[in-house]
This record gives C-alpha cells, sequence and structure tokens, in this order.
C-alpha cells in the first residue's frame, strides 16, 4: 500500500510539472459584467477552449481575484480594444509558449 500510494503522488506532481495551468481553467463563467468592474482591472488573459482549458474565456485579474466572463459579451470586446495596450495583458499557462520563448533566445545568442 505505500509504494501505490507514493507512485499515484509521483505521477500527480510529474503531471503537474507538465502541465502547470491545468487546474487554473475557468471551468464556468458569467455572461455579462456589472458595472465598474472594467474600470478596476489590473490584467487579463484570454483562455482558449484548445489545449487543457475546455472553454473559452476571458479571465479578469481584479485585486488579487479572478473573474470568468464570456468573449462574446459586446462590451467586453470594445472595452479589450479600447485598452489593450494600457491593460497588461498575462500570458497564457502552457508548455508551448514556453517553448516558443527559449527558442527565440538561443536564436538570438547565434
Amino acid at each position: 500500500v505505500p509504494f501505490l500510494s507514493t507512485l499515484i503522488l509521483t505521477l500527480l506532481l510529474f503531471f503537474l510539472a507538465l502541465f502547470p495551468g491545468a487546474f487554473n481553467c475557468c471551468t464556468k463563467m458569467s455572461g455579462e459584467i456589472p458595472k465598474g468592474i472594467l474600470r478596476r482591472v489590473k490584467g487579463f488573459e484570454i483562455q482558449t477552449a484548445d489545449g487543457l482549458c475546455h472553454l473559452e474565456a476571458v479571465i479578469l485579474y481584479i485585486e488579487g481575484r479572478k473573474f470568468c466572463v464570456s468573449p462574446r459579451i459586446r462590451k467586453l470586446k470594445k472595452w479589450m480594444k479600447k485598452n489593450k495596450h494600457k491593460i497588461p495583458r498575462k500570458k497564457p499557462h502552457g508548455r508551448k509558449h514556453r517553448r516558443t520563448k527559449i527558442i527565440k533566445k538561443k536564436e538570438k545568442k547565434q
């Protein structure tokens, strides 16, 4: 039994190392945005339905919390277009993006 629990723990840690954003996905989202919430946004991230997360959403970061909202909200689309350079966009999670950065760094060194 101790061997089995050690094996399960090892596999879980291995999974978390490979897919760090796996448990950071939005599983449900709001179809509307309350008044005044967009003024308090410190950053945002676009979650796509491919890869680890199975739901398209925009994650708004406000005072240390995150809110998942539908990317189809017209007010949100207009706000994102207007503020794309003012509000920092957080980098998406996943190995694909890290690999891209590593390749770019190697190209610069040569």
